[in-house]
């Protein structure tokens, strides 16, 4: 009589591909998060911009990639190929950097943002549907966790270096701005070389241009009430500026900025990968209420917080948040869509999280500006109580009219 076989030995082991997409983002985010992590400083002391103008930055940014994400993802669709217009997306944030660096007015850091989000936007949901593509049936969950922790290492790593560099170069942020341009570049290079778009089906049929009502419909209820739950539930979460911006008015000192985004993507990072596993044992709504509601204690700590260290706890929870969260929402989409309208599907679901992310951001620079950075995160944590009933309402909504 044989001996049992352990069901995690007797699963199959994510691919080498999907590792490489991680590698990519974790290239990419030490780049994009070198100069993030100091942007909003920038902003405000070296070029005297107001906290309207950081929010409007970061809403209009994510809401550029998002609205880039819906036609990139139906072109990934038609062609039947991702790789292409991932490394398109990737060149034009790894080019983006220069101009920051050079930046003499608010303005151009308006518009280095935009064109670093419209790369993102041309990368995002074709990189999203190629996970979703190589991952085995079943590890959905897994293989956008393990992407989403190998993205937050670069995006801890990332401030890290600026620290080191601020330090190292007496506060020069316009260097460390340049030299964030090499690995966004390295990151262009290992996608262009290590990774293949799997084969394409003889049954695939090209998708049709993308925002047309039938096409919309097409794609299910169980996938309408993900977008609707997920849009409602980025409400509840601004730029993470805002996090940095609080960390100073605390006490925090320059050089030590980027030190916000270290403490928040070290637990995201550690918290994704499990979450996504988890996720794909239990019901994934219950990690994303897990998430929303550890969102609701980072607001209240950082709305109320005394000094720096409670400050800091708040975004560490924030970090946590965002691990129990991101990749559980993508593992939702990768399921509920089509496999044939994937990159559409992601497309969509990145729209609808762009626009309440802009509406989230210039909220948060009004609140803040009218009212202190405390209103800023109790509308936020508002927001999270809304999106945690609605979350349960709309997904059960939609799974009895998928029956």
């Amino acid at each position: 009589m044989s001996a049992p076989v352990d069901a995690d030995l007797a699963r199959p082991r994510l691919p080498r591909a999907i590792w490489v997409l991680g590698c990519v983002s974790l290239l990419m985010d030490i780049s994009s998060e070198m100069v993030h992590a100091l942007l909003p400083v920038f902003l405000v002391v070296t070029l005297g911009a107001g906290t309207e103008m950081v929010g409007l930055i970061e809403g209009v940014g994510e809401g550029t990639a998002s609205i880039v994400k819906v036609f990139s993802g139906w072109l990934s669709d038609r062609l039947g190929r991702r790789k292409a217009l991932a490394v398109a997306g990737y060149a034009m944030g790894a080019l983006s950097k220069p101009v920051f660096a050079l930046a003499p007015a608010a303005g151009w850091v308006l518009g280095a943002r935009v064109f670093d989000r419209i790369g993102k936007g041309v990368r995002g949901a074709p990189r999203d549907a190629l996970v979703g593509d190589l991952a085995p049936p079943g590890m959905s969950g897994a293989a956008f966790g393990l992407r989403q922790s190998l993205d937050t290492v670069g995006a801890f790593a990332g401030p890290l270096l600026a620290i080191v560099l601020m330090a190292a170069s007496g506060d020069d942020i316009r260097l460390v701005f340049w030299l964030a341009l090499p690995f966004g570049l390295a990151a262009v290079l290992l996608l262009a070389v290590a990774v293949r778009d799997p084969p394409r089906k003889a049954s695939h049929r090209p998708a049709r241009l993308p925002l047309r009502r039938s096409e919309f419909v097409q794609l299910g209820p169980r996938f309408r009430a993900v977008v609707l739950a997920g849009a409602v539930l980025t409400l509840a979460r601004f730029g993470e500026a805002f996090l940095v911006l609080r960390a100073r008015s605390l006490g925090l000192p320059l050089a030590l900025t980027p030190a916000v985004l270290v403490v928040m993507n070290v637990v995201y990072g550690l918290a994704a990968y499990p979450a996504g596993r988890l996720a794909d044992r239990l019901d994934r709504r219950g990690v994303l209420a897990a998430g929303f509601g550890v969102l609701v204690l980072a607001d209240l700590c950082l709305g109320f917080a005394p000094g720096l260290v409670v400050g800091m706890a708040g975004i560490a929870l924030f970090g946590l948040h965002m691990g129990l969260t991101q990749g559980v929402l993508s593992a939702l989409v990768s399921d509920a869509a089509p496999e044939t309208a994937r990159g559409t599907a992601f497309g969509i679901f990145h729209l609808a999280g762009g626009v309440a992310l802009l509406a989230a951001s210039l909220l948060a620079g009004v609140a803040w500006s009218l009212a202190g950075p405390a209103a800023t995160f109790l509308a936020s944590a508002g927001f999270a109580v809304i999106g945690l009933i609605l979350l349960f309402a709309l997904v059960d909504a939609g799974h009895a009219r998928a029956r």
